[in-house]
């Protein structure tokens, strides 16, 4: 066990870390390097001769397969025309902890930029062009990886040994989240999909305005933050995280940058609500093991602002 993983890494720390990754890789010290977030996530913006990057870092080990995905999955965007930020360096020999290093994204955060209903149609043709890569295998370990005892082939056994849909299910049931009707339904979508034999192809896992930079006039500079992503069935799986906290106005341009019809856009909703609340189950679960602190009415402040109340009907 190194020193990194044997004490707790102090905001310090890990900005001395920064220093030492881009002096190793980049042959001379940065010239300012600023804090921009951290507790078991570092971020660093480093200001160096060679330009500005962006240094992130973990305190986890295991973190370092996340962050070799998001390098595969991010050059494989950006061959299909995706706008991205290329990940110049992934490590954690020279720090004892999982790092990567790429060049700082000119542009804001696209959350409250004055053009985001022309952003979210952009997103929405973005979207279509992450899911034109196409994959092996279903969920987290996919074409990244070359590991084979964690793959899930087919997805069957993708929903059942890593998404443990039918447990999910129950734990929704469990916490009365949906009433009798809801969850004869949702038990029915979910029966249908077990049937599916889908190919699958990349998917982002979070691809809303936080996660992506825009410049001043709203074109779109860099579709960021790929943790998320994985190989999985398109266009549900993205449309079930990208959809479900935007406007009826936003969602329509998100979907006809996507290329949808309506008719198709009908046909699918049932099943993109499904995974919307299956993959917000653990989020439930988590809000109710803090009930006898909280209180049942405090449950969603549990879930940091990641669960949804939405109907599915």
């Amino acid at each position: 066990m190194t020193a990194a993983q044997e004490a707790p890494v102090t905001l310090r720390k890990a900005r001395s870390n920064a220093g030492k990754i881009i002096e190793h890789h980049l042959g001379s010290k940065p010239k300012r390097i600023v804090a921009r977030g951290g507790l078991t996530n570092f971020v660093f913006e480093v200001r160096h001769a060679e330009g500005d990057f962006i240094v992130r870092m973990n305190t986890t080990p295991d973190k370092l397969k996340d962050y070799l995905k998001e390098q595969w999955a991010i050059a494989k965007a950006s061959e299909a025309g995706v706008p991205t930020a290329k990940i110049l360096e992934v490590g954690a020999d020279i720090i004892g902890m999982p790092y990567m290093v790429l060049p700082k994204v000119e542009g804001q955060e696209a959350t409250h930029h004055p053009e985001r209903l022309a952003i979210l149609r952009e997103m929405g043709r973005l979207t279509a062009l992450i899911h034109s890569v196409k994959t092996s295998g279903f969920g987290q370990t996919f074409d990244w990886s070359d590991n084979t005892l964690s793959r899930k082939e087919t997805w069957k056994e993708y929903l059942h040994r890593e998404l443990k849909i039918e447990a999910r299910v129950d734990l929704l049931d469990a916490q009365d989240m949906l009433d009798a009707g809801q969850l004869k339904r949702l038990r029915s979508v979910v029966r249908d999909m077990e049937r599916w034999d889908p190919s699958p192809v990349l998917n982002h896992g979070d691809m809303r305005l936080k996660n992506v930079v825009a410049d001043a006039s709203g074109a779109i500079t860099a579709v960021i933050d790929w943790e998320c992503c994985a190989s999985n069935v398109a266009p549900y799986w993205d449309l079930s995280m990208a959809l479900h906290d935007l406007s009826v106005d936003a969602k329509q341009e998100f979907l006809m940058g996507y290329g949808l019809t309506e008719e198709k856009i009908r046909e699918m909703a049932p099943i993109v609500k499904a995974i919307n609340l299956i993959n917000y189950a653990p989020y439930v679960e988590q809000a109710a093991a803090e009930k006898t602190k909280l209180g049942w009415n405090n449950i969603a402040r549990a879930c940091v602002g990641r669960w949804i109340f939405i109907r599915f009907d």
